[in-house]
């Protein structure tokens, strides 16, 4: 029966929205073409912070920064119960989600899936947020230029997530 509601779930929303719409007087086709047009017009208005964003994310990576400081942070990460091969996930993950999710797929390909870096890695993925991909989107799309104590709050709730992962992973596997 799950499987079922699962599959059926999506397919059967796209169908009842736009018909329940259209039985209440709404110019479906419209409303949609509305829609689609100020969403191009946001979409176009983020472009410069994405490609910032891609830019500094790929000079943190060429510049070996990355690797500075997973060594430097390593004997932090063993204090917590985070193993080394996972801290390039949490360092990344709040910067890129793709990245991200191609460092778990190495992860988990290592390692394995039932390994606790496979697990440890899962979990933090749906564990924190590519943070400064969100503030990108959505300061942007405000245009909020001025984001005081945003970033600091995020990436103090990615380590919480870190650390959280790492506590709930030990406890339920091992």
């Amino acid at each position: 029966m799950i499987q079922l509601i699962s599959r059926y779930t999506i397919p059967l929303l796209l169908l009842l929205i736009p018909v329940i719409a259209a039985l209440r007087g709404v110019e479906v086709w419209n409303s949609f073409a509305k829609g689609a047009k100020g969403a191009f017009g946001v979409a176009v208005d983020l472009i410069p912070f994405l490609v910032g964003m891609l830019v500094a994310i790929e000079v943190f990576r060429a510049s070996g920064a990355m690797d500075f400081l997973v060594g430097f942070l390593s004997p932090l990460g063993k204090l917590c119960g985070v193993p080394k091969e996972v801290l390039p996930l949490a360092l990344l993950r709040p910067l890129s989600g793709s990245g991200a999710l191609a460092l778990v797929s190495d992860l988990t390909r290592n390692y394995g899936p039932e390994s606790f870096v496979g697990r440890l890695a899962a979990v933090l993925q749906g564990s924190t947020e590519t943070t400064f991909y969100v503030l990108a989107v959505y300061l942007g799309a405000v245009k909020i230029r001025n984001s005081r104590h945003i970033v600091a709050a995020a990436l103090l709730s990615d380590l919480a997530g870190l650390l959280a992962a790492a506590f709930f992973c030990r406890l339920a596997f091992f």
